[in-house]
């Protein structure tokens, strides 16, 4: 049995996919994006310290706990009143691949009690190979929905931006079209990073050789996590960037309009 380390959980979300959503946020995540508006739940790490340095891995009012998939299950179902014929669960993070044992425990038990599953991931941890892939298939098999972001298309600028590299994302939407997975694309339209029509224009491309998407949402940025950095001792890189204009997000959203 294996314990899922979660950062917090959300009973009504609105916003992680198709109707009211009891929303996991997974604690650990190998990523760094400099946008990222849940930097707390970066460390895997739930003790309270971020390991290796002298940060804090969880803000100070908030208490990352273990869980079995059945006890989480449990409290999730509390609230399927709530969720009409569209809604479920959603497993975000941090990065819910990363936890995959969990995962498919939860998931397959979400499954068996008649749940709308959905994962919001970055896809980096994805892997054709090995025991990974084994468990990533398995996983997809109880998964009805993905969240995936296009941080940026280039390969250069998406690993200044978020740590990593891109070819493991862009073969993991591949992958998911090869298996017919729905997924819906997110793009964060940073002004001066991600927010160029070149940039935007290969997107859309990329967009387009896949057949299972749903929807694309452009998710404007703001500084709103800023206190978060602050509390954690963590410098945010992208202090003196302000929200896209209205103009520049209509543009992102006539570019990536993909239907």
């Amino acid at each position: 049995m294996a314990l899922g380390r979660i950062n917090k959980l959300e009973t009504f979300g609105s916003v992680d996919g198709p109707g009211v959503r009891f929303v996991v946020f997974l604690q650990g995540c190998p990523m760094r994006c400099k946008f990222c508006h849940n930097p707390e739940t970066w460390s895997f790490d739930i003790a309270g310290r971020d390991s290796g340095s002298n940060v804090r891995a969880t803000l100070p009012n908030e208490n990352p706990f273990e869980i079995s998939a059945g006890d989480l299950l449990k409290k999730a179902l509390r609230y399927k009143s709530y969720w009409g014929a569209e809604g479920g669960i959603t497993v975000s993070g941090g990065e819910p691949l990363a936890q995959l044992d969990f995962m498919v425990e939860f998931f397959e038990l979400a499954k068996a009690a008649g749940v709308h599953t959905c994962i919001d991931t970055s896809g980096v941890t994805f892997r054709r190979t090995g025991e990974t892939f084994e468990k990533i298939e398995r996983l997809m098999k109880v998964t009805d929905l993905l969240l995936v972001d296009i941080k940026h298309i280039d390969n250069v600028v998406h690993k200044e931006l978020t740590g990593h590299g891109n070819e493991n994302i862009l073969e993991f939407f591949r992958y998911l079209d090869e298996i017919h997975k729905p997924i819906w694309i997110r793009h964060v339209l940073v002004p001066g990073i991600s927010d160029d029509d070149n940039a935007l224009k290969r997107t859309r491309a990329f967009i387009d050789t896949l057949s299972n998407v749903e929807r694309v949402d452009v998710l404007p940025y703001h500084a709103l996590a800023l206190a978060k950095y602050q509390q954690l001792g963590i410098d945010y890189a992208l202090k003196d960037v302000k929200s896209p204009t209205p103009e520049r997000v209509e543009n992102a959203k006539r570019i990536l309009n993909f239907r």
